[in-house]
């Protein structure tokens, strides 16, 4: 999972199903079998292996128990493995958006949603996962101008669903870096400022949320870039991961360099403010917008 763009690909990969693609992986690997002895063992293109393995395409359990085979497994695991690949075949709770959800987004909210800890930067506006209804209706009424009323709705509504990750007994971390000019730009009058600003001092008192605010005060500094999040996951066999976004498309990075290098540049952009500032700063904001 290196690069995506709009268009490319028609499902979006479960964290389970990445999880086995690599696990397919390692086995095979392990069995000592390459990409084209294991092919042949389904009689299929070399390309089909490598994609299953990238959890680009389902998991077909008759696929899986054939690779298995050939790779020595004993069949209580591979009835595991089996039993395991059919519920990451199952549509993720965002399926029924998928009318207004873009391919290449929903891979997003796959790794949003399974993952132990985020890290985003937002030089534009406040990330979705703590927008407000009426911000978030503003906004993507801007981004959408020709959806009906209905489809607009279907979309705030999914984007405060994600939200829902935040209340669970096991939410992630999310540790947000984000630009004082997100602050000026209005999305909507006033009072939906204003309570986007409350609904933003409201997560910060959160045990697991973060919120940094860097001030016009720092001057250029390294994260002036295209926004992005990190991704981290507690299951070993994923790599952390970058979905960072470009005019033409968004791109997912799990090269290690390239992730390191967003890393670091969160780190250093946190270090421009406090926790203390960036409350002040709000709370400035908010007497502005009232």
């Amino acid at each position: 999972m290196s690069e995506a763009r709009p268009g490319a690909g028609t499902s979006a990969p479960t964290v389970l199903r990445m999880i086995l693609g690599k696990r397919l992986q390692e086995m095979r690997q392990a069995a000592g079998v390459t990409l084209d002895g294991a092919a042949k063992a389904l009689r299929v293109q070399p390309l089909t292996i490598r994609r299953l393995e990238k959890a680009e395409v389902a998991l077909k359990p008759l696929y899986v128990e054939k690779l298995l085979q050939t790779y020595g497994a004993e069949r209580r695991e591979t009835d595991e493995f089996i039993a395991l690949a059919e519920r990451a075949n199952l549509p993720g709770w965002w399926h029924p958006y998928r009318d207004v959800l873009p391919s290449w987004f929903s891979a997003y909210v796959s790794l949003e949603t399974g993952a132990k800890t985020l890290r985003t930067y937002e030089p534009h506006y406040v990330t979705g996962l703590l927008q407000t209804r009426c911000y978030a209706y503003n906004l993507l009424r801007a981004g959408f101008p020709r959806d009906s009323e209905e489809d607009l709705e279907r979309r705030v509504d999914l984007r405060l669903r994600r939200q829902n990750l935040l209340e669970r007994a096991d939410a992630p971390t999310l540790w947000v870096v984000m630009e004082e000019a997100v602050l000026h730009r209005t999305v909507g009058p006033p009072e939906v400022m204003r309570g986007q600003v409350e609904r933003l001092l409201e997560a910060m008192e959160l045990p697991h949320v973060s919120v940094d605010v860097v001030p016009f005060a720092a001057g250029a500094h390294l994260g002036v870039c295209a926004p992005f999040t990190y991704f981290r996951f507690e299951e070993r066999e994923l790599p952390d991961i970058v979905y960072t976004e470009i005019l033409s498309g968004s791109m997912y990075l799990d090269q290690r360099s390239d992730v390191v290098a967003h890393l670091e540049a969160h780190n250093r952009m946190s270090l421009l403010t406090s926790s203390a500032d960036s409350r002040a700063l709000l709370n400035r904001m908010r007497k502005e917008y009232s």
